[in-house]
């Protein structure tokens, strides 16, 4: 049975690539597209770049009701959709020959890639039994390969055969990984085993604050995150590769910058296990604000480090805010939030495209997305600070000292 679960888990963390990696095709896609395709899509950046707003805002309001059709339909058949569809939108994203048709295209992968994150995060927790952590670290950085790899094997498809087959190739290869899922047979997480300790009692007064923190996190870093993603191959085409023919290099760059937020989820899976979280979230919320605004300004190879800087942050807050729903929410509750802050998370990035795009077109530059984007960073310094410091995160049996819940210890935030 624990092959049967390593499988699982293999499945899932496939999906995470294919979810991160096709949400970020268009990003170095468009860089081509003004060059190759000028007729057909136009010459601009900005309205290109727009053309994938209903994915984002699809991708963000298709999690809400993915619980229910879980319940309705089986989470396995939701998976299957998820390799199947995903894969064939990315497919027709690379032949269509229209502004409109690439929007609906894209609209339809959005929709698809919903299902990824509630139903596989759940997927993922039940087959790793008592090595959560472990494997939430790890499905992170898979999730990463697939933004970190996204811009670099984008731009080396798109220059060497065009645009089109930067959809074509990963759609192919994700019909394909669909059509292995459909001969796994569905995962039985009560035969998985895997004893987990009972959830302790934590006061309300606390999960209500450690709540309201993280819904303000989720809509903020959602933003942050994939707006940063999103304007970082054209970062480093316009202030370190402003010829058409270094092209192909901007990808390669994008990749060593998201490589560094890739490596830091996986440090940071590391410490949340040793320290409490707030320790570990605040450091990168300090690091987060005062990098975005100097990356506004910075030109040549100053640009690099800062952008790694900005990288390592934003990604190792992901790891943060999924253990922040681990420590403070209980089990039975668990999904239902999940559903909720995915949904909040990405609906804050569903912003992220038009953002980038119509600012880069009205002032030319990434300087002022950049600066809006530490004013948003601002907020998540706040959430770090307001976040509750508990010594009971690391040794739960603690909770029982304040009363299990009652209303004596809601007052009692030791801070």
């Amino acid at each position: 049975m624990r092959d049967h679960a390593t499988r699982q888990i293999a499945f899932i963390n496939l999906a995470h690539v294919f979810t991160h990696y096709s949400l970020l095709i268009l990003a170095t896609a468009v860089l081509f597209m003004t060059l190759q395709s000028p007729g057909e899509f136009g010459a601009e950046y900005g309205p290109i770049l727009a053309l994938g707003t209903a994915m984002f805002v699809l991708y963000g309001l298709g999690s809400l009701p993915m619980g229910w059709l879980a319940a309705r339909f089986g989470r396995k058949a939701l998976m299957a959709g998820f390799f199947l569809g995903t894969g064939a939108a990315m497919m027709a994203a690379g032949l269509v020959s229209s502004p409109l048709a690439l929007g609906a295209a894209l609209a339809v992968m959005g929709a698809f890639a919903a299902i990824y994150h509630p139903i596989g995060t759940a997927m993922l927790v039940e087959a790793a039994g008592d090595r959560v952590g472990r494997s939430v670290g790890v499905n992170g950085v898979f999730g990463n390969l697939g933004v970190a790899s996204a811009p670099v094997v984008s731009a080396f498809l798109a220059a060497q055969a065009g645009w089109r087959w930067a959809f074509l190739v990963p759609g192919a290869l994700c019909l394909l990984g669909g059509l292995l899922y459909l001969r796994e047979p569905a995962f039985d997480a009560a035969k998985a085993g895997g004893g987990q300790r009972p959830f302790p009692a934590i006061p309300p007064a606390v999960v209500r604050r450690a709540v309201l923190v993280l819904m303000a996190i989720a809509a903020v870093s959602g933003l942050v995150f994939n707006a940063f993603t999103l304007l970082l191959p054209k970062l480093m085409q316009e202030r370190l590769a402003s010829s058409p023919d270094l092209l192909p290099v901007v990808g390669l760059l994008a990749f060593l910058t998201t490589l560094c937020g890739g490596l830091t989820q996986f440090t940071v899976g590391r410490l949340i296990d040793r320290h409490r979280l707030k320790r570990v979230f605040l450091p990168l919320a300090l690091a987060l604000l005062p990098c975005l605004v100097l990356l506004a300004f910075a030109d040549g190879v100053l640009v690099l480090p800062l952008a790694a800087v900005v990288a390592a942050s934003v990604f190792g807050q992901v790891t943060v805010n999924e253990t922040m729903t681990a420590r403070y929410v209980a089990p039975a509750l668990r999904a239902k939030l999940y559903s909720v802050r995915f949904t909040v998370g990405f609906l804050g990035a569903a912003a992220a495209s038009p953002l980038v795009g119509l600012l880069h077109e009205r002032t030319g530059s990434l300087s002022l997305p950049l600066l809006v984007l530490a004013a948003f960073a601002a907020v998540t310094l706040a959430c770090a600070l307001l976040f509750p410091d508990r010594p009971e995160e690391l040794r739960p049996e603690l909770w029982a000292r304040d009363g299990g819940g009652g209303a004596r210890s809601a007052p009692a935030p030791a801070e």
